[in-house]
């Protein structure tokens, strides 16, 4: 029940309530009113609120403490493991360093919009915003319903500033340079080439190709069956095989008669090396691209070594995710569609494949350009 008081010049009320949980008696109250009326009303609403056993004072809690009970409770176990690292990169390196300590019932609508504007600021992509955006309104979505800590999410309605498209060039190596990259690539070290050329003839992310065991390759009808991906900063006591990166990123894909025939070739280099080191071999794990010792390969020892082959083949240094754009480059250029490509690399949609790819390559521009004029002259003639 709710009473009224008059302070000076303004309206003041108060309600006693009894917690659900631990059957405290607890006393709201709120000033400031003008007319004992107004004051009245928003004591009617704020009884509406609690007998609807919203949480007292849930919006107290700091942001950064919610947050990290919303990541254990409520994503952890729950999604994929590259969602919930996503969502915890997210936390510790975008909100919190903006929001530092703020209450979590003090996030406001504009105050949220600010955030957002500052991500633009700061030169993030608009998909890169998205994402921010999602974590934190999936996370306060949870402390509206069923958590009950706030009435409304502040993160709704929000808007995304529209940002130009920056033209990054893509990494790739060109197909000319492919034979001389793969010589060097060999001379090298036959574990580093054979993963290499595995990576540039099927598009696999390197955890993909990374976590690939025996059972996973079909050398009978040339297929590879992608279906986990190794976790490269796996610590102590963990599962070593993760999901893929998505759902579509389960596939499987044909591979070449000439990659089938190295891969036959390397099973017997597999078996050498199970009867070599014997005991200290990991013959449970059985990966198909491994240490002489059966243990998984570094990715720093892959990184350094494709940064050795680049630079000793005279080409610029990238990523290894450079060889999966180089399959797809290749994919194109040979005449493949799009939709074969999307399918092929496991990416989400297509959307994402015409994005990353359109117009990449001098040779698919020149090839076009080639034949509309054969085309036109066909019919001018």
């Amino acid at each position: 029940m709710a009473s009224f008081r008059k302070r000076g010049s303004t309206w003041q009320y108060r309600i006693k309530h009894k917690d659900p949980l631990t059957h405290e008696q607890i006393e709201v109250s709120k000033g400031g009113f003008k007319t004992k009326k107004e004051a009245q009303l928003a004591a009617r609403q704020e009884e509406l609120r609690l007998n609807s056993d919203l949480e007292i004072n849930g919006g107290d809690v700091l942001l950064k403490h919610y947050l990290k009970d919303w990541l254990t409770e409520y994503k952890q176990g729950t999604v994929r493991k590259n969602t919930y690292i996503l969502h915890e990169r997210n936390v510790k390196t975008k909100i919190l360093p903006y929001f530092k300590d703020i209450k979590l019932k003090d996030i406001k609508p504009l105050r949220y919009q600010k955030f957002i504007n500052h991500l633009a600021e700061q030169g993030y992509s608009k998909r890169t915003i998205e994402i921010i955006h999602g974590t934190m309104f999936n996370a306060l979505s949870t402390a509206v319903k069923p958590l009950k800590k706030l009435e409304e999410n502040p993160c709704e309605g929000v808007t995304i500033p529209k940002i130009p498209k920056k033209k990054e060039k893509l990494a790739y190596i060109n197909s000319d340079d492919i034979s001389f990259f793969l010589k060097i690539a060999r001379q090298d070290n036959y574990l580093y080439y054979i993963f290499f050329k595995t990576l540039l003839e099927t598009g696999m992310r390197k955890g993909e190709a990374a976590a690939l065991q025996r059972k996973d390759i079909d050398l009978k009808n040339n297929y590879i069956h992608i279906n986990k991906s190794l976790d490269f900063q796996v610590k102590e006591g963990e599962e070593r095989f993760g999901e893929t990166k998505t759902y579509e990123s389960e596939r499987r894909i044909k591979i070449s008669n000439s990659l089938a025939k190295e891969l036959t070739a390397h099973m017997k280099y597999l078996n050498d090396n199970r009867i070599v080191f014997n005991e200290v071999y990991e013959h449970e794990l059985d990966l198909v691209f491994c240490r002489e010792d059966g243990k998984p390969l570094p990715k720093s020892t892959l990184f350094n070594a494709l940064n050795r082959i680049l630079k000793k083949s005279g080409l610029n240094k990238m990523p290894i995710h450079g060889l999966r754009h180089t399959h797809a480059v290749l994919l194109l250029e040979s005449g493949a569609t799009m939709k074969f490509v999307q399918e092929r690399l496991g990416h989400k949609n297509i959307t994402i494949t015409s994005d990353v790819y359109s117009h990449i390559s001098e040779k698919l521009e020149n090839s076009s350009v080639d034949g509309y004029e054969e085309y036109m002259n066909s019919l001018l003639s």
